[in-house]
C-alpha cells in the first residue's frame, strides 16, 4: 500500500514538474492536453487528405489548374466563414463547434464513393481539392474559437503556443505514416482513414465541450452585442493610417508569396513523375515524407529556436528572415548553381518552416501599437477579408501569367512553356521578397514612431522592438521642434522600456533641452547613475541652468565620480546660493567629506532647518534625506515633525524613510491618518518596502482603527510591490471578508502590468479564485433565505424594513466583489461592460450584460451566477443556489439568529439591524452572540446590543452597564450613563476597573435570560 502511495506521489511530482516546464498551471493541464490532442488528431486526418488529394488532382488536372482552386477556395472559405457566424445565431456555440468538426469529415465518405463512379471521378477530385482549401481555414477558425472559450485571455498566452504546435506534430505523424498507409489501404481509401481521424477529433471536441460545458454559452449568440453602438472612431488618419496600410500589405504579401511558392513547387513536382496511374501515389508518398521531415524541423524550431531568435534579434529582424531566405534561394534557383527541382524543394521547405514558426508567432505583435478600440477590428479585417482576397487575386494573377506566357511564345513546346513560367514566377518571388523587405522597413519606422507619439507605456518588452531604432527615434523626436508634452512622453516611453540605459539617449541631449525636460531627464538618469555620461553633465554645469537642474547635475556627478575634490563643493554652501543647490552640496559633503568638511556642511544644514523661510526648511529636510550620516541634526527631527509648515512635515516623512530612522516609523504610520500628510506618508512607506511591511500589516489588520486608515495601509502594501507584500495581500484575500476583501481586490487589480492578477493566479490558481466566487454565492444564498424568511407579509415594522434594506446592500456588495473577482480571470473590458449594463437597471441593457457574461465566463458556477444577476424573484435565485448551499426552513427568530451567526461575513449595519429587530419583535438571541457583538468595533452595533438587552434582559444589563461606562466611543459611553441613571445603577469603580480588558471581564452567563414580558 505504501509503495503504491509513493508511486502515486512520484507521478504527481513528475506531472507538476512537466506542467511547470511547459509554463502551465495545474488547472490548465487537462484542457490544454485535450485541445492539443483534438488539434493533432484532426490535423493528421487533414494532412493525409491533403497529400492524397494533391496527388489525385495533379494526376487528373495538372498544376496549371491550381489557380482555379485558389480563386474558388477563397470564395468558398469566405462563404463558410459567413455560415459559421450564421449558425451561432441559431445554435449554442458548443453545438456549433462540434457540428462543424463533423461537417468537415462527413463529405469525405461521399467523395470516396464518388471516386468509384467513372463519370463523376474527375468532378469529385476537383471538389475534394476545393474542399481541402476550405476546411483548413474552417478548422483553424474552429480551433481558435474553442480555445478562446476554454481559456481566458491570460491563460491562452501560455496554452495556445502548445495547442498550435499540434499541427507541427501532425506533420511528423502523418508524413511518415502516409507511405505505409498507401501501401496498406491504397490511395482512394486514405479518404476513409482521414475521415476516421477527423471524426475522432470531433469526438474529443465533443468530450471537451461536455466536460467544460460552463465555458460555452447555452443560448445561441443573438444580435444584442452586434447592435450595440460603436463609440470608437473608425476613421484612421495621420500616423495611424500610415501604419495600417503597410500592415495590410505585410499580410497580403505573405499570403501571395506562399501561394506562388506552393504553385511552383507542385508544378515542378508534377514534372518529376512519369505520367500514368502511379503519378498520384508517387506524389502523395513524396509529400508525406516531405511533410514529415518538415514537421520535425518545425517542432524543433517552434519549441527551441523561435522565441530565442525573436528575443535576440527582435520581431522585425525575425520577420525579414523569410523574405531574405526566399530571395536568396530563388536567385540561386535561377542559376545553374542549384538544380531547379531541388532549389524549389528547398524554397518550399524554408518558406513553410519560417512561415509557420516565426511569422505566425510574431504576427500578433504588429497589431500592438494600434489603439485597443480598433485593434480587434483591424485584425479581423486582415484575417477575414484581406487574406482571402489576396488568395483570390493571386490565383487570378497566376492564371494571367500562364496565359501571357502562352501568348508570347505560341510556338514553344509545353516543356519550354513550363520553363518560361518557372522563370517568371521565380522572378516574381524575388520581387515580392524585396517588396516584403521594404514593407517591414516601413512598418518598423512607423511602429516605433506610433509608439513614441502615443506613449504606449508598459506593454512592450525589449524583445518586441529594436532598441537602437527606438533610441534613434526618441533622439530625433527630442531634437526636433515640437510640443513639450510629446517629448515628455518620449522620455517616459524610453524609461519604461530600457530604464538602465536611458542615459545613452538622453545625456547628449541635455544641453539643448528645455529646463523642465532637463529636470525630468536627470531624475530618470539618477535611478541608474553611470560615470559614462558625466562629461555631458559637466557641459551642462558650464551653462546657465535653473537651480533645480544644477542641483540634480551636481548630485549625479558626485554620485558617479568617487575621486573628485570635495573642496569644489564648498562655494555652494554660501548663504546666497539657492537653497536647493546648497542642500545638495551639503548632503554630498556629509556623505564623502572629512570631519572638518562634514562639520561645515552640518552647520549649513542646521541654519537651513531653523531658518524662518519655509523653502529653506523644506530644502534642508530634503538634503537630510540624501545624507548618509545625520550626526547632530537628528536632534531637530522632533521639532520639525511639529513644524507649522505642511511642506516641511511632508519632506521630513520622506527623510525618515530615506535614512531608515526606525524610531520615527510610527510617525510615518500616523501620517496615514491625516489627508494633508497621507500622500507623503504613502511614498515614504513604499520606499521602505519590506522593512515596514510587518507594521503596515498590523495596522491594516487592526479592526479598531478607522476603515480609511486601514484601506490606505493595504494600498501601501500593494504599492510596495515585492514578493513578500504580494504574498501578504493574497493570503489576506483568502481569509478576509467584506470591505477588507473588496479593498484588497481593488489594490491587486491596480498593480501595474497585471502583477497582482498574475500573483493571485500563481499562488491560489484559477481554482482558488473560483472558490472565492463560490463563497460569495454561498453568502448570497444565506441572505436570500433571510429575505424570504423575513418577508414583509409576516414581519413588518420599521426595524424589519431597515434590515431588509441592509440585506439588499449586502447582496449588492457581494455582486461588486464578484465582478472584481471575475476580472482576475477574464478581460477587464468585458467584465466592465457587463457590470455597466447590468447596473443600469434597463431591461435591454441587462440582457446585453448577461449575454456578455454568458459568452465570457467558463467557471463551474456560471449558470448560478447568471441566474443571480438576472431579474428574477428571490425564490428563483435561491433555488438556483441549491447546488452550493442547503436550503433550510427555519422560523423567523431562528433565521435572525442564523444571520447573527454570520456576523463575520456581513457588514456592521445589517448586524445592528438584527438586534433592533430582535428588540422590536421580542425575539431572543443567544448569550454568546450578544456578548460577542457587545465588543464589536463599531459603536452603533454596541448601541444596538445595549438597546436589545434593555428589553431582553434588564438583569444582565444591570451587571454589564458598569463595566461599559468607559467605552472608547463617547456616544456609547453617554448611552451607558443614561441607562445607568434610568435603571438606578450606582457607579461602581471596582466594577469599572474589573473590565479594563474588555469582554473577558464579562460574567460567564450560560445564556441571556428570555424576555421578561413573555
Amino acid at each position: 500500500m505504501e509503495l503504491k502511495e509513493q508511486r502515486f506521489a512520484a507521478k504527481g511530482r513528475l506531472a507538476t514538474a512537466l506542467l511547470q516546464w511547459l509554463n502551465l498551471r495545474p488547472e490548465e493541464g487537462e484542457r490544454t492536453w485535450l485541445m492539443f490532442a483534438f488539434y493533432t488528431v484532426t490535423s493528421v486526418g487533414m494532412l493525409w487528405l491533403e497529400a492524397s488529394t494533391v496527388g489525385l488532382f495533379l494526376n487528373e488536372y495538372g498544376a496549371e489548374s491550381l489557380p482555379w482552386i485558389y480563386v474558388a477556395g477563397a470564395g468558398l472559405g469566405s462563404f463558410l466563414g459567413v455560415m459559421y457566424s450564421w449558425m451561432q445565431r441559431f445554435l449554442p456555440l458548443r453545438q456549433v463547434i462540434v457540428s462543424v468538426a463533423i461537417f468537415m469529415a462527413i463529405p469525405l465518405l461521399f467523395f470516396r464513393v464518388a471516386l468509384n463512379i467513372a463519370i463523376a471521378a474527375a468532378v469529385t477530385i476537383f471538389l475534394m481539392r476545393l474542399w481541402l482549401e476550405a476546411i483548413f481555414a474552417l478548422n483553424d477558425l474552429n480551433t481558435s474559437i474553442a480555445a478562446n472559450q476554454l481559456f481566458n485571455i491570460r491563460e491562452i498566452k501560455r496554452t495556445y503556443p502548445l495547442i498550435s504546435s499540434g499541427i507541427l506534430l501532425a506533420d511528423v505523424i502523418s508524413g511518415f505514416s502516409l507511405p505505409a498507409l498507401l501501401r496498406v489501404v491504397g490511395l482512394n481509401n486514405v479518404l476513409v482513414a482521414s475521415c476516421v481521424m477527423m471524426l475522432l477529433g470531433a469526438f474529443l471536441l465533443f468530450y471537451l465541450s461536455r466536460t467544460y460545458k460552463q465555458a460555452f454559452p447555452d443560448a445561441p449568440r443573438t444580435s444584442t452585442l452586434e447592435n450595440e453602438p460603436d463609440f470608437t472612431n473608425r476613421r484612421l488618419g495621420g500616423p495611424l493610417k500610415g501604419y495600417v496600410i503597410p500592415l495590410f500589405g505585410f499580410f497580403i504579401l505573405a499570403e501571395a508569396l506562399h501561394l506562388v511558392v506552393d504553385f511552383l513547387f507542385l508544378s515542378e513536382l508534377e514534372q518529376q513523375n512519369p505520367a500514368g496511374q502511379d503519378l498520384a501515389i508517387g506524389i502523395a508518398s513524396f509529400l508525406g515524407v516531405f511533410n514529415g521531415i518538415l514537421g520535425l524541423f518545425e517542432l524543433v524550431m517552434q519549441w527551441f529556436a523561435s522565441s530565442r531568435i525573436v528575443e535576440r534579434f527582435g520581431v522585425f529582424a525575425a520577420a525579414t528572415l523569410l523574405p531574405a531566405a526566399v530571395v536568396l534561394l530563388s536567385a540561386f534557383s535561377l542559376t545553374p548553381i542549384l538544380p531547379f527541382f531541388w532549389g524549389l524543394v528547398s524554397l518550399k521547405f524554408i518558406e513553410e518552416l519560417l512561415k509557420y514558426t516565426l511569422i505566425e508567432g510574431t504576427g500578433p505583435v504588429f497589431f500592438q501599437p494600434l489603439p485597443d478600440s480598433i485593434r480587434s477590428n483591424i485584425q479581423s479585417m486582415v484575417n477575414g477579408i484581406a487574406e482571402p482576397l489576396a488568395v483570390g487575386v493571386t490565383g487570378v494573377a497566376i492564371l494571367a501569367a500562364i496565359w501571357v506566357c502562352r501568348m508570347i511564345f505560341p510556338q514553344a513546346t509545353p516543356q519550354e512553356i513550363l520553363g518560361y513560367q518557372g522563370t517568371v514566377f521565380l522572378v516574381s518571388v524575388v520581387l515580392m521578397g524585396l517588396g516584403w523587405f521594404f514593407i517591414v522597413w516601413i512598418l518598423r519606422s512607423r511602429y516605433l514612431g506610433l509608439l513614441v507619439s502615443s506613449a504606449e507605456r508598459g506593454r512592450l518588452g525589449v524583445s518586441d522592438v529594436d532598441m537602437r531604432a527606438l533610441k534613434r527615434t526618441v533622439v530625433e523626436t527630442l531634437e526636433q521642434k515640437g510640443n513639450e508634452d510629446d517629448k515628455r512622453s518620449c522620455i517616459e516611453l524610453l524609461t519604461q522600456i530600457d530604464p538602465e540605459h536611458v542615459g545613452e539617449a538622453l545625456a547628449p541631449l541635455l544641453p539643448n533641452l528645455p529646463p523642465n525636460l532637463q529636470r525630468q531627464s536627470l531624475e530618470v538618469m539618477l535611478n541608474h547613475p553611470s560615470p559614462t555620461y558625466t562629461p555631458h553633465l559637466r557641459t551642462l554645469l558650464n551653462q546657465s541652468v535653473t537651480p533645480e537642474v544644477l542641483a540634480l547635475a551636481l548630485r549625479y556627478i558626485w554620485l558617479t565620480e568617487p575621486e573628485l575634490d570635495i573642496e569644489q563643493l564648498r562655494p555652494y554652501l554660501r548663504a546666497d546660493v539657492d537653497p536647493v543647490v546648497r542642500g545638495t552640496a551639503a548632503s554630498s559633503i556629509m556623505r564623502r567629506g572629512n570631519r572638518e568638511q562634514k562639520a561645515e556642511a552640518t552647520n549649513a544644514l542646521r541654519h537651513m532647518l531653523t531658518h524662518k523661510q519655509e523653502r529653506e526648511r523644506v530644502m534642508g529636510c530634503r538634503a537630510l534625506g540624501e545624507a548618509d550620516y545625520l550626526q547632530g541634526l537628528r536632534l531637530f527631527i522632533p521639532n520639525l515633525l511639529q513644524d507649522e509648515s505642511l511642506r516641511v512635515r511632508c519632506a521630513l516623512l520622506e527623510v525618515i524613510a530615506s535614512t531608515h530612522l526606525e524610531e520615527y516609523y510610527p510617525s510615518l504610520l500616523r501620517g496615514l491618518y491625516y489627508k494633508s500628510t497621507r500622500e507623503s506618508a504613502m511614498r515614504a512607506l513604499v520606499r521602505l518596502e519590506n522593512e515596514i511591511l510587518d507594521r503596515l500589516v498590523a495596522l491594516a489588520e487592526d479592526i479598531h482603527k478607522p476603515d480609511l486608515v486601514r484601506m490606505h495601509a493595504w494600498t501601501a502594501i500593494g504599492q510596495i510591490g515585492t514578493l513578500e507584500s504580494l504574498n501578504v495581500l493574497v493570503n489576506h484575500l483568502v481569509t478576509s471578508w467584506g470591505t477588507t476583501r473588496r479593498n484588497i481586490l481593488r489594490i491587486l487589480l491596480k498593480i501595474p502590468k497585471e502583477g497582482g492578477i498574475e500573483g493571485v493566479l500563481d499562488r491560489i490558481g484559477r481554482s482558488g479564485v473560483e472558490m472565492l466566487i463560490d463563497q460569495e454565492l454561498m453568502l448570497m444564498g444565506q441572505i436570500y433565505q433571510a429575505l424570504i424568511g423575513l418577508n414583509p407579509e409576516e414581519t413588518g415594522g420599521r426595524e424589519a424594513n431597515l434590515l431588509r434594506r441592509a440585506l439588499r446592500d449586502v447582496i449588492s456588495d457581494s455582486v461588486d466583489r464578484l465582478f472584481l473577482l471575475m476580472k482576475f480571470l477574464y478581460p477587464l473590458g468585458s467584465i466592465q461592460a457587463a457590470a455597466f449594463n447590468l447596473k443600469s437597471g434597463v431591461r435591454t441593457n441587462m440582457a446585453r450584460g448577461l449575454e456578455i457574461l454568458d459568452n465570457t465566463l467558463d467557471i463551474p458556477s456560471k449558470r448560478i451566477l447568471l441566474s443571480i444577476l438576472d431579474r428574477r424573484a428571490d425564490e428563483e435565485k435561491l433555488q438556483s443556489l441549491a447546488e452550493l448551499i442547503a436550503i433550510e426552513s427555519l422560523s423567523q427568530s431562528d433565521r435572525l439568529r442564523r444571520l447573527v451567526d454570520l456576523r463575520h461575513f456581513i457588514s456592521e449595519w445589517p448586524l445592528a439591524c438584527c438586534f433592533h429587530l430582535a428588540r422590536a419583535s421580542r425575539w431572543s438571541l443567544t448569550g454568546e452572540q450578544t456578548l460577542a457583538c457587545l465588543n464589536h468595533p463599531k459603536s452603533f452595533v454596541r448601541e444596538a446590543v445595549l438597546a436589545y438587552l434593555k428589553v431582553a434582559s434588564p438583569r444582565a444589563l444591570t451587571e454589564l452597564l458598569p463595566r461599559m461606562k468607559n467605552d472608547r466611543d463617547r456616544l456609547v459611553a453617554s448611552q451607558v450613563e443614561e441607562m445607568m441613571a434610568e435603571l438606578g445603577i450606582a457607579d461602581s469603580p471596582s466594577a469599572a476597573s474589573s473590565t479594563a480588558g474588555g469582554p473577558q471581564g464579562f460574567p460567564n452567563y450560560p445564556g441571556i435570560p428570555g424576555l421578561e414580558a413573555t
